[in-house]
């Protein structure tokens, strides 16, 4: 039965959780951004396309926050407890830091099933989305921008400079326009003034010349040419501008990757690779194995011993005129022995990388889940322990602790990649470091210990001084 002391403790949490949940958020899109802003600028891309790759990318980065969101939650609802005595009056009515601690416990644990869910359904589809758009966006041309004084050469087949563009940007002056239609052509245009538009759909661009020259050259390939000049009063030039419009590729192109895939396709995956690794040495022996003829008396030398044979070497069984043919017979045939045997362990190797990556998407589902259960055991005790609220002393423990469990999780995941740790200790070594952390902090807050407190340090100091002179004065 939910009483008014675990309402009052939620109510104390939501509000610092859905404010830190969506700082986060925030935080790690521009640390996003700022990793790729160079692939963004300059690209011409609509504000309509910006915001819908955010909302894909803030979809992905959504098992990240959460364990953070938590951490600093926690921290602050407990600090301002503790900062304005509730915990000590809550203590002196006779309820342990525990019971006070089991609403938000719940709740963390409602949160990390949140996550597991969003993790598992939500983010294979929003990662799929979001790394075609990537993809897409990286690949992109630079938006069409033609400069005073300068050549453009963006346009395939073609170097345009102006020397004077107007204040509406339409009317242009001292136009110079460098068309290579192959090889052995080189064609000028030479114009005083023009107008320049684009279409309404923008995919192309109308060139409209006035008082200008037309250089022409043709030529073959046996040293053949001819040049024409053309002069004209107006001159219409169109340019394909579709190049430059962002082309959207199928989501069907990711789709396989491991990082879109849930986990009961996960498990599919896995079995079916586990299944093609158990077969492989039977593959190998065909493969390997079966360009050498001998293999198929392996297992049966010994039986067909005949009395009669008593050569002590193959040297004597076989005469001087045949040693060639026959060296270089055995030379071949090892040669393509060694050539499967390096293609065989290559597939072995790829498809063993192959299996890591799933095994370590279908962990990350789970330990980042857990991640948020972890970090309440961490953030209800500290803050509990060092009783200060607001921003300035939480949100310093908590990115300590959220580095902590960062690159903990980016060096065991490292390590499995490798093949030097098993998934299970590479995927949930972040678990394993901070959970003793959480354990010891909860211990320390239930028997009010003094772990952040000035004074004890420096009685302790005292004390080891005080003791360093008894031992210097014996």
């Amino acid at each position: 039965m939910i009483k008014k002391l675990d309402i009052l403790i939620i109510r104390a949490f939501v509000g610092p959780f859905i404010a830190t949940f969506f700082i986060t958020m925030m935080v790690l899109v521009m640390q996003f951004f700022w990793l790729y802003i160079d692939d963004f600028v300059g690209k011409g891309l609509s504000a309509g396309l910006i915001l819908e790759f955010i909302w894909y990318q803030s979809a992905t980065l959504v098992p990240l926050a959460l364990p953070l969101a938590v951490l600093l939650s926690s921290l602050m609802t407990f600090g301002n407890l503790g900062e304005t005595y509730e915990l000590v009056a809550i203590k002196s009515a006779g309820i342990s830091l525990l019971r006070f601690m089991r609403p938000l416990f719940f709740v963390s644990v409602i949160i990390s099933y949140i996550s597991f869910i969003f993790h598992n359904n939500i983010f294979p589809i929003a990662n799929l989305k979001s790394r075609t758009m990537l993809q897409d966006i990286v690949y992109a041309k630079p938006s069409f921008d033609l400069k005073e004084g300068v050549f453009y050469d963006k346009l395939s087949g073609f170097s345009i400079k102006i020397g004077k563009k107007e204040k509406n940007d339409s009317v242009i002056h001292d136009i110079v326009i460098f068309e290579q239609a192959n090889e052995l052509q080189d064609n000028f245009i030479v114009a005083k003034d023009g107008v320049m538009r684009s279409s309404p759909d923008k995919l192309y661009l109308d060139f409209v010349l006035r008082n200008g020259w037309r250089y022409q050259e043709r030529g073959d390939r046996l040293g053949n040419s001819e040049y024409i000049r053309l002069g004209f009063k107006e001159y219409k030039k169109q340019f394909d501008l579709s190049s430059f419009q962002l082309q959207r590729t199928n989501d069907t192109v990711n789709k396989n990757n491991q990082r879109m895939l849930t986990m009961r396709q996960l498990d599919k995956a896995i079995d079916s690779m586990q299944r093609e690794e158990k077969g492989i040495g039977k593959k190998i022996r065909a493969e390997v194995l079966g360009a050498a003829q001998f293999a198929t008396y392996i297992d049966s030398n010994t039986k067909n011993r005949t009395a009669s044979v008593s050569a002590k070497s193959i040297n004597q069984l076989v005469p001087d005129s045949l040693k060639y043919i026959i060296n270089q017979r055995v030379q071949n045939r090892i040669s393509s022995i060694r050539m499967n045997n390096e293609a065989a362990t290559s597939l072995y190797k790829e498809q063993q990388k192959n299996l890591r990556l799933h095994l370590i998407e279908w962990h990350r589902k789970l330990a980042y889940s857990v991640a948020c259960l972890v970090m309440f055991l961490i953030g209800a005790p500290l803050g509990s322990i060092i009783r200060k609220g607001g921003l300035g002393a939480p949100m310093i423990f908590s990115i300590v602790f959220f580095l902590l469990f960062y690159f903990s999780s980016t060096t065991g995941e490292k390590f499995v990649k490798e093949g030097s740790w098993s998934p299970i200790l590479g995927m949930w070594l972040s678990t394993i470091i901070l959970t003793p952390i959480g354990l010891f902090l909860t211990y320390k807050a239930m028997h009010d210990s003094q772990l952040f407190n000035k004074e004890a340090y420096y009685r302790i100091g005292r004390r080891i001084k005080a003791f360093i002179k008894r031992k210097d004065s014996v």
